[in-house]
């Protein structure tokens, strides 16, 4: 039967399939060029579908993995970046407070006592009359924080008579603390004015004057702007009374009647009275001053600018950053280097501190003399 088609024509074929209902027609190239195409593009379709599928579940993992939140991981060169910072910020800290210029650390002081002083010593008596009369009295300071500014320039001689103890500690407080915060106030007004000029882009010429001026009173080298905050700044109330109260006896010393020293302050080349109990070889002196406001405001450049001070400065401007008020029975403890006696001095002071509650003191404001002394109260 094979044998029998292939030898047939073409056309017998093509006749033979139209009588028995066949459509015979011939096949076009586009034809087969259409149908081949759909085939390639069919299979190329097919191959991508299959391979997205095989590709989509790895992606969707790796995706997942990716939107985690990452593990924290030790960055080492962030580690390295921070010491170095931490290493300058250590070496900056270190100078602060550091060295000091003598040359005219005491010049205002001096100045104050160049000035005609008109002091008159008055007696025990006639000054608790004085008081009296002013209504001025420590029940009423404890309790409204306000004193009037009565500025006492010399001690009564008559206090050492004083018996009753209570009294005798009442009028040496009356005396001094006017003194101390009008001194404390002095540096208050100082302080304020440092901030503006240090929140300032530029200053004046008058500014600049002014901080060349403070560089000087606080002894700072190289005109350091963080050493001169720190060094200026006032002495607690309650702890300048009970170093007063101690190195005087409560004001009856030899030192404090004689000299107008309040704070027993050494000196080897300055006017000053020599310790009866002293040494031959000794030669210091307790400085000798010509009222008692100039003995107030050495006691506090001392403790300001010496580098005894040191430890204590910087424990009170931690005090100033962290609370802004100062605590007088913390500070107290470095102090130690003040007196021979160490450790044991500064618990004595803050025995005198604690049993006459001198603490109540430090929020004592002084009624203003000046436009400038009211903006701080």
């Amino acid at each position: 039967m094979l044998k029998n088609i292939n030898q047939m024509k073409l056309s017998e074929i093509k006749k033979i399939l139209l009588k028995r209902g066949f459509k015979v027609s011939k096949l076009q190239k586009s034809s087969i060029n259409k149908n081949f195409k759909s085939l390639y593009y069919t299979s190329i379709a097919s191959v991508f579908i299959i391979a997205l599928f095989f590709i989509l579940p790895k992606g969707a993992h790796y995706t997942m993995q990716v939107m985690k939140s990452p593990k924290e991981t030790m960055n080492s060169s962030k580690i390295n970046f921070d010491k170095t910072l931490s290493k300058k910020k250590n070496k900056s800290k270190s100078n602060v407070d550091e060295g000091l210029n003598l040359k005219f650390l005491f010049e205002d002081i001096f100045e104050l006592e160049e000035r005609p002083s008109s002091s008159v010593r008055l007696s025990a008596s006639t000054l608790e009359e004085l008081f009296k009369d002013e209504k001025y009295n420590l029940k009423d300071i404890r309790k409204n924080k306000v004193v009037k500014p009565i500025t006492i320039g010399l001690l009564p001689k008559e206090i050492k008579q004083i018996e009753n103890v209570k009294r005798r500690k009442e009028l040496f407080i009356k005396i001094v603390l006017p003194l101390i915060l009008e001194e404390n106030n002095r540096i208050k007004l100082d302080r304020k004015n440092l901030f503006v000029i240090l929140n300032k882009n530029s200053n004046s010429k008058a500014e600049k004057n002014w901080l060349k001026k403070k560089f000087k009173q606080y002894g700072v080298v190289n005109n350091d702007l963080s050493t001169l905050k720190v060094r200026m700044d006032e002495v607690p109330v309650s702890l300048a009374i009970a170093q007063a109260a101690k190195e005087t006896g409560w004001g009856t010393s030899r030192f404090a009647l004689e000299g107008n020293a309040l704070f027993g302050q050494w000196t080897w080349t300055g006017n000053g009275i020599k310790p009866a109990g002293a040494d031959a070889n000794s030669k210091h002196k307790v400085m000798k001053f010509k009222v008692l406001k100039a003995s107030v405001r050495a006691y506090q450049r001392n403790l300001n600018t010496h580098s005894s001070y040191k430890e204590f400065r910087k424990a009170r401007a931690i005090q100033r950053d962290n609370h802004g008020k100062l605590n007088s029975l913390e500070l107290v403890k470095y102090l130690d280097q003040y007196a021979e006696t160490g450790i044991e001095y500064t618990k004595i002071l803050k025995k005198i501190i604690e049993q006459n509650s001198l603490t109540d003191f430090d929020d004592a404001k002084m009624l203003p003399t000046s436009r400038k002394l009211k903006s701080l109260i």
